[in-house]
């Protein structure tokens, strides 16, 4: 497990795999209009409207005061369904097609060169080519995992449990999960961190939640876990598979809850192996980390400490043929992509349809462009940059970046519920920000990677396993600043407390978010939102836990955190009470992180786009001034659309707020926006002066 797979809440947007947020139909054109005729040239014009904002999707029936995300987006969302595939769609969507298209393209190409066994290019051609070969994939049937699937079945007790669990190779969930990271609180050493895992829906919330929806969503997990017994040829597969269920069942009553696994200082808990053996003696910690590769290591850190206490008293306690089947169908649904369509279908019929929505599968060559993402896409990512990404771009979101420094820097300054002596600390840590932008400077070597055109099954545990070396051998080494947590290709951006860096991979930066031929009143109010949201998260509930060298510690004064606080808790408030869906509502604390990022990111940019005007009037543009402009942006980088289910799904699971809400919670907020567009007392979303929250 890589950076990729450790940045937690920190990053902008929902991940692919949720298929994520805004956009519109006019948008798709426009971007593979200009994809189609100049790769990597710099645009000419703005690719929606002709400054940059769609003015076609606004609904001019919606008030901008009672529902601004409306306003800016309600004709999009009239005119727009959500395609068949996806849960969700939007401006992330659209982006994501755009990369997705030209990733298969590059993919495609470089299969078509025949390179050498052993290159790069050879290892991509050929695990697409052994993916999309669904007949080979149907011909071999169920016995590509014979083998596995008797070494899992011929344990013999929770020592041969344990071994099974932790073989790399195999891919099956543990109830305790180990990763490499950077220690938080010694930053020049990487150690082994250990957190609660091992369920096969969400979190906890699915198994304990009360209702008819809940019900539901459980009977047809037992129903999935029956056939994935089943396809293994297991006997009595529907009564075993309620065993299973009552097993997870214990394990998520003694889960800690996604909003406090968000606590870096409850989750940071150092231990030695002895303290771990004596505390959850229960598991099997030698042989789990003899297996692992981790053998020797003496000092760890326990994120969900009785948590993990509990989770080992159920597994000593439970019955070996109850965790075999655990194991069976974890392996099963886990290879389920790589199986024959019937069990590949019962796994999207769970997992995408149940929990998601999702009518229809994605095509397969979409799913194909995902897995080699996931697996080497940096080799991707290298001709992405070639022939999507100018330089110049970079170089423009490097003068953007330090605008909004120098914007945050002021805010700073002018505080007035914080004392020098904190401001000092913000300080430093917003000048040893380093901007990461495009695309890394150091490219992952995948040289020991596998890949079999022959044998997708042997591949994919070949990628696993590599992933894992690759992870654990930083144990010892020195800390890798160069290391990236997404591809090129990705739409999203992200920040990374323990090396205080905020990394923008080339795919967003492109419209709605960035273009070079935009009104910059566009820019400051997408990707200058952006970059403030990233370097609002190394200040915002969690990441003010972090000094500008990236290790944990308290930096405040008391009174200085108390005042944060009580801000921060204002606008808890504000977000407990949207309601998305009757019954549904949003967890102020669970995406408090993320709502002031979005906070901090309106400001910072709108500061910033005010300090680049140097004391000027911006110019009028279709009848809109510049701060018009500039919330439309705002907005129009949250567009989207989502199904019932997808949202109930990211309010349970995920700690961003629903796009509505990440632009009428935040613009709500603060005072330009109700000069803009003439907002006043009995609007829906007015808010007295008094009430809005200002943090950073």
């Amino acid at each position: 497990m890589g950076l990729k797979h450790l940045l937690g809440a920190s990053v902008l947007a929902i991940g692919l795999s949720l298929s994520a947020c805004g956009g519109g139909e006019g948008a798709v054109n426009d971007a593979r209009s200009a994809a189609s005729t100049v790769k990597a040239a710099v645009s000419v014009k703005p690719t929606l409207g002709s400054f940059g904002v769609e003015l076609a999707n606004i609904d001019e029936s919606v008030k901008p005061g009672d529902n601004f995300f409306k306003y800016v987006n309600g004709t999009w969302i009239k005119n727009t369904e959500i395609p068949e595939d996806r849960s969700r769609y939007g401006g992330f969507g659209i982006l994501r097609d755009l990369s997705e298209d030209r990733v298969k393209e590059i993919i495609e190409e470089t299969a078509a060169k025949n390179a050498p066994n052993g290159t790069d290019e050879q290892k991509i051609g050929d695990f697409y080519a052994s993916f999309m070969d669904t007949d080979a994939i149907e011909a071999a049937g169920m016995d590509v995992i014979k083998e596995d699937l008797a070494h899992i079945r011929s344990v013999t007790s929770h020592d041969d449990v344990a071994v099974r669990m932790s073989d790399p190779a195999l891919g099956i969930r543990s109830p305790v999960a180990p990763f490499v990271a950077i220690d938080a609180k010694d930053i020049e050493n990487y150690i082994v961190y250990l957190t609660q895992a091992g369920l096969g829906m969400p979190n906890r919330s699915y198994y304990l939640d009360e209702g008819e929806k809940p019900d539901e969503q459980r009977a047809a997990y037992v129903t999935f876990m029956t056939a994935m017994l089943d396809a293994a040829g297991v006997d009595n597969a529907a009564e075993r598979a309620s065993a299973v269920m009552a097993f997870e069942t214990k394990i998520a009553n003694v889960h800690w809850t996604p909003t406090q696994r968000r606590d870096r200082d409850k989750t940071y808990n150092k231990k030695t192996l002895s303290e771990i053996k004596s505390m959850a003696g229960g598991f099997p910690w030698e042989t789990m980390l003899k297996t692992s590769g981790l053998e020797g290591q003496t000092t760890f850190i326990v994120r969900e400490t009785d948590a993990i206490e509990g989770t080992a008293k159920i597994f000593a306690e439970a019955d070996v043929d109850v965790l075999k089947d655990y194991m069976t169908i974890s392996y099963v649904s886990g290879k389920s992509a790589y199986l024959p369509k019937a069990v590949d279908e019962a796994s999207f019929e769970f997992y995408g349809k149940t929990l998601r929505g999702t009518p229809v599968q994605r095509e397969r060559w979409k799913r194909a462009v995902g897995q080699i993402d996931g697996t080497m896409g940096e080799v991707v990512g290298k001709v992405y940059v070639k022939e999507y990404f100018p330089e110049s771009s970079k170089a423009q979101m490097l003068d953007l970046i330090e605008n909004l420094r120098s914007a945050f820097k002021e805010g700073i300054d002018n505080l007035e519920w914080m004392g020098d002596e904190t401001k000092e600390q913000a300080q430093y840590k917003l000048a040893k920000f380093n901007p990461k932008i495009g695309y890394p400077d150091v490219w992952t070597d995948y040289s020991d990677l596998k890949v079999d055109k022959n044998d997708l099954i042997g591949t994919v545990k070949s990628a696993s396993v590599w992933g894992w070396k690759d992870n654990i051998s930083k144990l010892g080494g020195p800390i890798d600043r160069d290391e990236w947590g997404m591809n090129p290709q990705t739409v999203n951006a992200y920040y990374n407390p323990s090396l205080n860096e905020i990394v923008f991979p080339a795919a967003i930066l492109q419209a709605p978010f960035f273009d070079p031929a935009a009104d910059a009143a566009v820019n400051y109010g997408g990707i200058g939102a952006v970059i403030g949201h990233e370097m609002g998260h190394g200040f915002d509930d969690q990441g003010r836990k972090t000094d500008g060298d990236g290790e944990q510690r308290d930096w405040w004064t008391p009174a200085d955190g108390d005042a944060f606080k009580t801000r921060a808790d204002a606008l808890v408030a504000q977000y407990d009470a949207f309601e998305p869906l009757e019954g549904v509502k949003v967890n102020g604390r669970l995406t408090l992180g993320e709502n002031i990022g979005d906070l901090t990111g309106i400001t910072m940019a709108y500061n910033a786009y005010k300090n680049s005007l140097n004391g000027k009037e911006a110019p009028i543009i279709d009848g809109l001034t510049g701060d018009q402009r500039f919330f439309l942006s705002y907005a129009q980088i949250w567009q989207v659309k989502s199904r019932d289910e997808a949202l109930r799904n990211q309010v349970k699971t995920d700690p961003h707020s629903p796009g509505e809400y990440r632009a009428n919670g935040i613009v709500r907020n603060f005072d330009p926006w109700y000069e803009a567009f003439n907002v006043q007392p009995g609007d829906a979303l007015y808010l007295a002066p008094e009430k809005r929250v200002k943090i950073w």
